[in-house]
């Protein structure tokens, strides 16, 4: 069942962000705010830190959206302190990592690969109200693009902030974007 249209469960859980541990509580460091939770197998993997270090590039921009950023594995927030301090790529990490070693966050998000035990790489973009807007999720061996997720978060964010208009495809910030009518059924 998609998870799109409806309000995300709430959640609790342990976290690694900036050579500290912390604790996430989703209910209030949700609220409000655009969230993107990006899921993926493991710690110290091959194509995950490729996609963290991708999503941390894209951070400042991100930022500059008013969005928040988290990533999270079924690793523990130990391990990821581990990965933060040998990994090159994901020393530069700045983000929030989640920790989901019970599983309960990819179980709510439905990205739990029940015999592996690990996330499956899912892309989450929320809005303030809690609601889940975009998701994606692609196979273990298929990486993601940040800029890409970029691009979805700006054209979520633009038909909030204009009911009665949709965002066709590619649609690119400052683009002309399309209000359904029966003027436009077959014309297009």
């Amino acid at each position: 069942m998609s998870l799109i249209g409806k309000k995300l469960e709430t959640f609790k859980t342990d976290a690694f962000k900036k050579g500290e541990f912390i604790t996430v509580d989703s209910a209030k460091d949700f609220a409000g705010k655009w969230v993107v939770v990006v899921f993926y197998p493991a710690d110290f993997t091959f194509v995950c830190p490729t996609e963290l270090e991708d999503l941390q590039d894209q951070l400042m921009t991100l930022s500059q959206l008013g969005v928040e950023v988290y990533s999270c594995s079924t690793d523990t927030h130990f391990v990821h302190a581990a990965w933060h301090q040998h990994s090159e790529a994901i020393g530069k990490v700045e983000y929030t990592m989640l920790a989901d070693p019970a599983q309960k966050i990819s179980r709510i998000f439905d990205v739990l690969d029940e015999e592996s035990g690990l996330a499956q790489r899912g892309s989450f973009i929320i809005d303030p109200e809690g609601i889940v807007q975009v998701v994606e999720i692609t196979a273990d061996g298929i990486g993601r693009n940040a800029a890409h997720l970029v691009d979805k978060i700006k054209m979520a964010q633009y038909v909030r902030n204009n009911p009665g208009e949709v965002c066709p495809a590619k649609w690119k910030e400052g683009a002309e974007a399309l209000k359904p009518s029966l003027d436009l059924v077959g014309k297009i």
